[in-house]
């Protein structure tokens, strides 16, 4: 059976709209990352600075940073929300997120004010952080009665909801599925990754020689899949995990390379095939080192390839449905075949397997008509996702 990925919602450090992201993208423009210690550790961060709409009163007990994140991505799509919901039934449309960390920063913000007050805010809920706040929230908001769930695999969480999105339509349980996820900053994430000695001491450096680490950022990215013809198709699919360790990668690269293999073959495609492919691209040492090693083994050094994190930073459980959305702006609204750059403000790391890094300018002269996202996450959880220009 096609599906079709027939409209798309995001925000980012990039901007606000699929217009300004898509600019500032091939601009690689990384302005959106800002210096900031507002959560712990002083560290350079990816962070929506627009302001966001509000949460009607009504529904208080979802007031969050993230579900506000979710309701400006829902915005740009709720046309196309509307006229499947017609279509089908609102007990035929399901809600399919990933997210790492909910609406966890309100419970950082209430346990402050617990400390300072001996209680805590009128204002707060639990299910601000619980992890399937998101589908709630967008469940209830919209007034649907389908499946509705979320997925958190760490930063392969939203890729993994459209797999299981996918499955539901394949299933005959929903006609379209509104997928993809959000993440927000928040202490909880930052001084994790400090623990991990893993943030970056200055801007970030996919595959640069002097990566250090990561900058964390914020996203959403909302999708309306289904059956109905639309501008851009879900191809394939492939997953895999290695469980090597809990959260470096097997340097080896092997289910990484599987999970590329079996989205390939899922899709039909032969790497020669694939136009793009948006690197998970962590500007970790172990993670682009293993990254190179296993894209160059199935595609050796020809596919324009970059990771878009330079200018988001790593927007974690969202990293995957927001990339996908870089993809989809590629092949729906870039008649040019531009590309999107690797941005690192460094000299690439010549000791890793050579990859064909897009630099700022660089085109195809064409359409570009298939892409390919990466996306890794702790546990060796990975996945890589194909799609194409209808």
């Amino acid at each position: 059976m096609s599906l079709y990925l027939n409209d798309l919602g995001l925000l980012c450090a990039a901007g606000n709209s699929r217009p300004e992201v898509l600019k500032r993208l091939l601009a690689g423009d990384r302005s959106g990352l800002i210096a900031t210690n507002a959560f712990g550790p002083a560290t350079i961060v990816g962070q929506c600075t627009d302001e966001l709409p509000e949460i009607d009163p009504q529904y208080s007990i979802y007031q969050c940073r993230n579900n506000q994140l979710l309701l400006a991505a829902l915005n740009q799509i709720r046309a196309t929300v509307d006229k499947v919901t017609a279509k089908f039934g609102s007990d035929r449309i399901g809600i399919v997120l990933g997210t790492s960390t909910s609406g966890v920063r309100s419970t950082e913000l209430a346990l402050a004010y617990l400390a300072e007050h001996a209680s805590l805010p009128d204002n707060f809920h639990y299910k601000q952080q619980q992890m399937g706040a998101g589908a709630d929230f967008l469940g209830a908001y919209l007034g649907l009665t389908g499946p509705a769930y979320t997925i958190s695999t760490a930063c392969s969480s939203s890729g993994k909801a459209f797999a299981s999105a996918r499955r539901l339509i394949n299933l005959d349980l929903c006609d379209a599925v509104i997928v993809g996820g959000a993440d927000s900053l928040c202490n909880l994430t930052i001084n994790g990754f400090a623990a991990l000695e893993s943030l970056s001491t200055g801007y970030c450096k996919p595959f640069g020689k002097h990566r250090n680490g990561i900058n964390i950022g914020e996203a959403a990215s909302l999708f309306v899949l289904s059956k109905e013809p639309g501008p851009v198709a879900l191809l394939g699919i492939g997953a895999s995990s290695d469980a090597y360790h809990f959260s470096a990668p097997d340097p080896t690269g092997t289910a990484v390379i599987t999970a590329m293999k079996k989205a390939l073959n899922d899709a039909g495609k032969q790497p020669n095939e694939v136009d793009y492919l948006n690197l998970h691209g962590t500007a970790t040492v172990l993670n682009d080192r293993m990254e190179s090693k296993a894209a160059n083994a199935i595609f050796g050094s020809k596919v324009a390839a970059s990771s878009s994190k330079g200018m988001t930073g790593h927007t974690l459980g969202a990293a995957a449905a927001l990339e996908l959305g870089f993809c989809w702006m590629l092949l729906a609204e870039n008649e040019q075949g531009a590309l999107i750059p690797n941005i690192n403000d460094d000299e690439s790391d010549t000791g890793l397997a050579p990859l064909n890094l897009v630099k700022k300018g660089d085109k195809l002269e064409r359409s570009i008509n298939v892409c390919q996202s990466n996306s890794f996450a702790f546990g060796g959880n990975n996945l890589s996702i194909i799609i194409a220009r209808t």
